[in-house]
C-alpha cells in the first residue's frame, strides 16, 4: 500500500494548545534539564524536539477528522512527552522506547501530571518486516533485534491510529518503511523534522 503526504500548513503554529499541554511541556522540560544535567552517561542519541508545535500537529489532524481512532504510539518515546499530549486529549497513548533510563525517566513525569500513557522499555520495530534489514543498514540509532513489543503492549501494531517519530537526518525512510508495512489502511505517521518541521503521511 502506497503511501499519500498529507500537507500540514504553517498555520497550525497560530492554533492554542490544548488544555493542560502548556503545563505537561514545562514540567517535562524541567525534568529533561534535570535529567540532562546529572553526573550519568550522556545518551547520544537523545534529542527533544518542539513539543508545542506536536501538540498543535495534533489539533490540526483532530480537527480535520483525519484519525480513523484514538489509539497513540510514539515510536523512540525518549520522555514521552508526545504520548502524554495525546493522552491529555483522551486517547489511548503509549511509548516505546529503547532506553530504560529514559522509560523511568518518563514515567515519573506522566505519573507526577497523574497523565496515563504509558511508556514501555523495548524496540518498536516488529518482528519480520520483510525488506527491514535493507532499509536498516544505516540506520544507527534503533534496535531491530529485540522482542515484539507490541505483545507486552496488548494492542497490534495495525491498530494504532497514529504514530509519532522524530527520526535523524536521513532515518525518514526507516520509519516510513516499517509503517507502510506493518500499520492498517487509513492510519497516520507524523514526524518531527526540525527545521523542516511537521510531516504527516497516511497509508492509503
Amino acid at each position: 500500500m502506497p503511501l499519500q503526504e498529507i500537507q500540514i500548513p504553517d498555520s497550525i503554529k497560530q492554533l492554542e494548545y490544548s488544555s493542560g499541554a502548556e503545563h505537561l511541556i514545562d514540567t517535562a522540560n524541567e525534568a529533561i534539564e534535570a535529567f540532562m544535567l546529572a553526573d550519568q552517561t550522556v545518551i547520544e542519541n537523545f534529542v527533544t524536539c518542539d513539543f508545542h508545535l506536536v501538540d498543535q500537529a495534533i489539533s490540526w489532524i483532530e480537527q480535520n477528522h483525519l484519525l480513523t481512532g484514538d489509539r497513540f504510539c510514539e515510536w523512540g518515546a525518549g520522555f514521552g512527552v508526545a504520548a502524554m499530549l495525546a493522552a491529555l486529549r483522551g486517547m489511548q497513548a503509549v511509548g516505546i522506547e529503547i532506553e530504560q533510563r529514559l522509560v523511568n525517566e518518563a514515567n515519573a513525569v506522566a505519573e507526577s501530571l497523574d497523565n496515563p500513557a504509558q511508556i514501555h522499555f523495548g524496540s518498536f520495530v516488529p518482528r519480520d518486516v520483510e525488506g527491514l534489514h535493507e532499509v536498516a543498514s544505516e540506520v544507527r540509532n534503533v534496535d531491530t533485534d529485540e522482542d515484539d513489543m507490541y505483545d507486552e503492549i496488548g494492542i497490534d501494531i495495525e491498530d494504532f491510529d497514529l504514530f509519532f517519530a522524530f527520526p535523524w537526518p536521513g532515518e525518514h525512510g526507516f520509519f516510513e518503511h516499517i509503517f507502510e508495512a506493518c500499520a492498517a489502511s487509513g492510519s497516520l505517521l507524523l514526524t518531527y523534522r526540525g527545521r523542516e518541521g511537521m510531516n504527516l503521511v497516511q497509508k492509503v
